[in-house]
């Protein structure tokens, strides 16, 4: 059997209740989940208290311990750890931020919190309360913004994830940037 199929599998597996399938699930997936780890911690603070392997552990809890998550393939497995790292990541800026509470929200850029190697904690909430505000308009779009940024799928991975043709992907994916990019530069009141 393949890893692709014996993930899927382990996958059903867990749905049952299974717990060795937990424990060889992570076997299988560590190494990708901790470089997907690694890669979000790069573009953190560099005085972070959040360690790239807690990160790992504290979503594959996340992950685990969801009965209500139907997880098919080891692309949508990865695809979902991905999104709870984000999540996870902005609880932690959430928390850190109301333990600091700054003033009025700031013009930002989306190619400032995109690309920036450490970006700050109020731009990433803003990029998170963006991206729900999104959700809320066009759920597809931000599903393909989790997928392809936070996420790191291809394009590809993410249309077969969600069901649909590369084209809708690409075009989803423009759109959404230039939604979010119009959201984070206006000025807050």
């Amino acid at each position: 059997m393949s890893e692709t199929g014996e993930i899927s599998t382990l996958l059903a597996a867990l749905k049952e209740g299974d717990t060795l399938a937990e424990s060889r699930l992570m076997t299988l997936l560590y190494k990708e989940l901790h470089g997907r780890a690694l890669r979000y911690m790069q573009r953190e603070r560099r005085d972070h208290t959040l360690q790239p392997t807690a990160l790992v552990h504290e979503t594959f809890l996340r992950l685990t311990r969801n009965n209500g998550l139907d997880l098919r393939s080891r692309a949508h497995f990865l695809a979902t750890a991905s999104i709870i790292m984000r999540r996870v990541l902005v609880d932690h800026a959430r928390e850190r931020a109301a333990a600091k509470r700054s003033g009025g929200k700031a013009r930002v850029e989306m190619t400032d919190v995109l690309t920036a190697e450490h970006p700050r904690i109020d731009d990433m909430l803003l990029l998170d309360e963006a991206l729900n505000q999104l959700a809320a308009c066009d759920a597809r779009q931000a599903r393909v913004v989790e997928l392809l940024f936070f996420g790191g799928l291809t394009e590809e991975e993410a249309a077969g994830v969600l069901g649909i043709s590369d084209r809708t992907v690409k075009r989803d994916w423009r759109n959404a940037r230039a939604w979010l990019q119009a959201q984070l530069t206006r000025t807050a009141p």
